[in-house]
């Protein structure tokens, strides 16, 4: 699935989400009029983060993980499940 059209089906602020059978805090964030968007989720009882920067440019999309493999984030966009 697009990376953005993932972004864009969870909700601006907090909301919980599935993950390797995990409960995850998500929080998104918006800036520059929706063309920088910030996610971070982390394991709800666990040590698991994932923390990451999308960019929205006139060239298409530019995923930036932070400081995590860029595989990690979107395995995790692509496996997880809005709740």
């Amino acid at each position: 699935m697009n990376l953005l059209k993932i972004i864009d089906s969870i909700e601006l602020g907090y909301s919980e989400a599935l993950y390797n059978n995990q409960k995850y805090a998500v929080t998104k964030e918006e800036f520059n009029n929706g063309k920088s968007i910030k996610i971070y989720a982390e394991e709800l009882g666990g040590n698991d983060v994932i923390s990451l920067n999308y960019y929205i440019t006139s060239r298409g999309g530019n995923l930036k993980p932070c400081e995590m493999p860029k595989d990690k984030v979107i395995h995790f966009l692509n496996n997880m499940e809005v709740l």
